[in-house]
């Protein structure tokens, strides 16, 4: 399974288009990528071909990122907290804030995201999944898991 077959998973279950679809996949995955750590989540990428290139595209730690997710009282809020608490929790709050300025609500995020973890514990397995989510625990709670 590779990360179209996930993405298209995804859109499917959640009621999502495609672009959306991808953007929220990729945003969950960078979020992983800043936030997790060394090899668990390197060979959790590697068992889902095209997933860190997704991530890549969809990096919540790319100049603008904060800047696209519509800006404002928030953005400044994203800066200061991320500079504050480092990349990992800026990496979090970012990606919470794309996901959000993307126009989805809170049940659709939390439908997306668990679709994709169970999609993951697909490709990667549940053992894999289930230690790089460990290590982003507050990002289970975003997407209700």
């Amino acid at each position: 399974m590779n990360v179209e077959d996930i993405v298209n998973t995804v859109s499917q279950k959640a009621g999502l288009d495609q672009p959306t679809t991808e953007k929220v996949v990729g945003t969950i995955f960078s979020v992983l990528e800043h936030e997790a750590e060394g090899t668990t989540v390197s060979s959790f990428f590697d068992r889902i071909p095209g997933a860190d290139a997704l991530a890549q595209k969809y990096d919540v730690m790319a100049a603008g990122a904060a800047a696209n997710s519509g800006g404002g009282l928030l953005s400044s809020l994203q800066g200061a907290l991320g500079g504050v608490l480092g990349e990992k929790a800026g990496a979090l709050i970012n990606g919470v804030a794309v996901l959000k300025a993307s126009g989805l609500d809170m049940a659709q995020i939390r439908q997306a995201g668990e679709t994709l973890i169970k999609q993951a514990e697909t490709a990667a397995g549940p053992d894999l999944t289930n230690q790089v989510l460990d290590q982003v625990p507050s990002l289970k709670g975003h997407l209700g898991l």
